[in-house]
């Protein structure tokens, strides 16, 4: 798997950083923060080794790692 947003993309992943974190503060729950995305054309997706990738809808292209953080 390949993400889109590269580190040296600063802009735009702090732009979509800024989408997922107030998402996140808005959300009751974690489950309910992943279905939150969906209004932005995103959705969030565990993989095998625990980790969590934004991917656009609907086509599920991965753009970022999330921080762990997020879903303490």
């Amino acid at each position: 798997m390949s993400i889109i947003i590269k580190q040296e993309d600063a802009f735009v992943a702090d732009e979509v950083m800024q989408i997922v974190t107030r998402e996140r503060s808005a959300a009751l729950s974690a489950r309910e923060w992943k279905h939150r995305p969906a209004g932005y054309g995103y959705s969030i997706r565990d993989t095998d080794d625990g980790k969590h990738v934004l991917e656009t809808l609907p086509h599920r292209v991965a753009l970022c790692e999330l921080p762990e953080e997020l879903f303490h």
